[in-house]
């Protein structure tokens, strides 16, 4: 397995606003078959989050969920991944509501409390179809996103049951000792998959020193007991993956993370990222990990094990 590279695809998020490209996925049937077509292009692993299919606002409803992953899973083999980060203006119970109901194999977990700014976008998009786009953005501004120490370990310990393992999503170097902090409380169990996330605005930057930075405190702390993984921000997506790939890491890519294919140029699906990743990854001379594969690599319970 020491060849093979897992790639995580997040198919919508909720950075993006609908107004931004008519490719990003808003309605049930637009996420399934966005994370479908991930999975056939590559990706072992779809990071998903929901939204009100008529106005494309994040929603964290159970309901919002249940339209979507029993499609997927039958559908697909890939490894489901529900967010318990869902966005910025949820509270932490309507956050980890999905990963509580349908205990899937994997989900996401913010390791910290961080400023996380949306309100450059401005600068770019100047028209929204929806009354709320604008005013999110604009309030990325003064708000904080809140991962608290509590909060966090009150998502360890109400997934602790399921058996769902976490995509333990780090913004800086400090949220990899509160990482620590709980693997040493015994809350987190090796092997940890690690997301090092790079260039949000209020997280650490997309320089190659940030990469390497990031890497070399990992391994410090937690030796061969993790899984690396990385996502870079906007235009930072694939160069920062092609870095972290010859480093030994595995990629995130997604319409999540970033718009576009090329200066200029929207992406017209996640699996044309997935497509380009893997480009870069073949390229020198790895391995795609298939979902059977990342199950064993990170430990996971199985697709068979899941309540969807």
């Amino acid at each position: 397995m020491a060849n093979k590279v897992i790639i995580t695809c997040a198919v919508t998020g909720s950075i993006h606003t609908p107004s931004m490209s008519p490719h990003l996925p808003i309605t049930p049937e637009e996420i399934a078959d966005a994370a479908i077509g991930a999975a056939e292009a590559g990706a072992a692993i779809v990071h998903l989050h929901a939204r009100n299919p008529e106005t494309g606002l994040p929603d964290q409803s159970p309901e919002a969920f249940g339209r979507f992953l029993g499609v997927i899973k039958q559908r697909s083999n890939c490894v489901v991944n529900i967010t318990t980060g869902g966005a910025p203006t949820m509270s932490v119970e309507e956050r980890m509501k999905p990963a509580a109901v349908f205990k899937p194999e994997v989900a996401s977990l913010n390791m910290g409390s961080m400023n996380f700014g949306l309100f450059p976008m401005l600068n770019r998009f100047k028209e929204f179809k929806n009354d709320w786009e604008k005013p999110y953005l604009e309030g990325s501004k003064e708000r904080i996103f809140k991962n608290t120490f509590a909060d966090i370990e009150h998502i360890l310990t109400a997934c602790a049951e399921n058996g769902t393992r976490f995509e333990i999503e780090c913004y800086d170097i400090g949220h990899l000792y509160t990482l620590a902090h709980f693997v040493d409380r015994g809350l987190v169990k090796p092997p940890f998959f690690v997301q090092s996330v790079f260039g949000i605005l209020g997280g650490i930057g997309g320089h190659p020193e940030d990469v390497a930075h990031m890497k070399r405190t990992a391994d410090r702390l937690f030796g061969t007991d993790y899984r690396w993984s990385v996502l870079g921000a906007g235009r930072n997506q694939m160069r920062i993956a092609a870095i972290a790939a010859a480093m030994g890491g595995n990629v995130r890519v997604g319409l999540e993370d970033n718009l576009w294919a090329g200066k200029g140029r929207l992406a017209t699906s996640n699996a044309e990222q997935v497509t380009i990743v893997r480009g870069i990854l073949e390229g020198l001379g790895l391995e795609i990990a298939t979902p059977d594969d990342a199950r064993e690599i990170l430990s996971l319970k199985g697709g068979d094990r899941v309540e969807f």
